[in-house]
């Protein structure tokens, strides 16, 4: 993994290195333009869920199975282009994003709610395009980091090409990876407990896991402490591949289409260690769930152009997966202009899912299944979203001249499991 890391940083800084260098070969009178930065995206949200049943009590419908959840995330990105010598564009973008979040069921990990009920994610991200306007194309390679403190680490590579075609289409296609080291992090009641501190001619070391992740090895000699280390959980790994694949047109001076379809492959732990299954004689365990897993999700998607000030954005999308999930997503945006420099965009999404194969409520399941979980995430339900948008881009920039648009945006979601949550967003685009 490390070796991984090492080699995508080189790459990357080989690649800065070249862009920022004129280069003298071929007879080519243009003259290439060093790397500058082009754009900065400050983006920041903030989320709150009100929720029961958590994964983390097994979906339990009395307060111990509180899910509410605040989420606050920032996140920052730089842009800079450059033009080579054969008048190619070339654009990377780094960035960073921070996310602070409290969950009240995480406390649980620890039966008795003394666990941490709080933690930090911090993910940069790095990608580079070069896109030819003459041929139409455009490739890319991308890099990915993603760190929660307590419970995983995660590595992101990609790859893009995308080609125009000569009578307004695109095509285009994306291979991702995502590789992941979960830490085995289980409920307290299956860590080992303390049993022989009454026992004075007992010799023993004693493993006390807590929920961030750390364990704490306790050595007895003759029922007394003699010494206390820290070590750290063993990981397990989980594997993402996608393959996507992409195809746009413009059909008409007012009507544009595309359709989307990825190819998913998942494989290795794919459940999560502190999510609990409580069975049908009153005994708690922890979820199992195969590891692999395929999934095909298709997304059809259409621009109308109403007149000089209205939009209809729809879209679409099916997925089927072989854990037995099924699901459709339906929405509507509608962008209005109010003026050359203000819009407003209403927006409504429903969607319906199936639960897969193996989820069970709250002490429904049986000891004799070989896989189960009570994970809601994985149950059928119905949800829906509704929200606004607002967006101001006037030419001469926003309070500063930079400042070139401001954007925000609230949605208000509502699942069947008595879920609900609300979020809000702002981002500011500087030029």
């Amino acid at each position: 993994m490390r070796k991984i890391c090492l080699t995508v940083v080189g790459m990357y800084l080989v690649l800065l290195h070249a862009f920022s260098q004129d280069s003298t070969r071929g007879n080519s009178l243009y003259k290439p333009q060093k790397l500058k930065l082009d754009e900065v995206n400050l983006v920041s949200s903030y989320y709150n869920q009100t929720a029961g049943k958590s994964a983390v009590m097994g979906g339990r419908p009395d307060s111990k199975g509180i899910g509410n959840v605040t989420d606050l995330a920032n996140g920052i990105d730089l842009k800079f282009v450059s033009w080579d010598l054969h008048q190619r564009k070339n654009s990377l973008t780094a960035g960073i994003g921070v996310d602070y979040h409290t969950a009240a069921s995480q406390a649980y990990v620890d039966s008795n709610g003394k666990s941490r009920n709080n933690g930090l994610r911090v993910y940069p991200t790095l990608d580079w395009t070069i896109e030819n306007e003459k041929k139409g194309t455009e490739f890319g390679i991308g890099a990915y980091y993603s760190a929660e403190h307590n419970y995983y680490h995660s590595i992101g590579l990609n790859t893009s090409f995308s080609k125009k075609t000569n009578n307004n289409g695109e095509f285009g296609v994306k291979l991702t990876g995502y590789f992941d080291q979960i830490k085995m992090i289980r409920p307290s009641e299956f860590s080992s407990t303390d049993s022989v501190k009454t026992i004075s001619s007992t010799d023993s070391v004693v493993y006390v896991t807590t929920a961030s992740g750390r364990t704490t090895a306790i050595v007895y000699n003759n029922g007394q402490v003699v010494s206390k280390a820290r070590t750290q959980l063993p990981s397990k790994a989980r594997d993402t591949y996608t393959a996507e694949f992409s195809f746009s047109q413009v059909i008409n001076t007012r009507m544009q289409a595309s359709i989307v379809m990825d190819l998913v492959y998942q494989s290795g732990f794919l459940g999560l260690p502190f999510h609990r299954v409580f069975l049908n004689d009153g005994k708690d365990t922890v979820e199992n769930l195969p590891s692999q897993r395929f999934k095909l999700p298709i997304g059809f998607r259409l621009n109308y152009f109403l007149g000089d000030n209205i939009i209809l954005r729809a879209y679409y999308r099916f997925y089927i997966d072989n854990w037995g999930l099924k699901s459709h997503t339906a929405s509507l945006e509608v962008p209005v202009k109010i003026t050359p420099f203000f819009s407003l965009s209403p927006f409504y999404r429903y969607y319906v899912q199936t639960a897969v194969n193996y989820f069970a409520a709250y002490e429904q399941h049986t000891a004799q299944e070989k896989y189960y979980t009570s994970n809601y995430a994985l149950a059928a339900f119905t949800a829906q979203s509704f929200g606004m948008g607002v967006r101001i881009a006037p030419p001469k920039g926003l309070l500063l001249k930079s400042l070139s648009m401001l954007e925000l945006r609230y949605s208000h979601y509502m699942q069947t499991t008595d879920l609900t949550s609300d979020i809000i967003s702002l981002n500011l685009k500087f030029k």
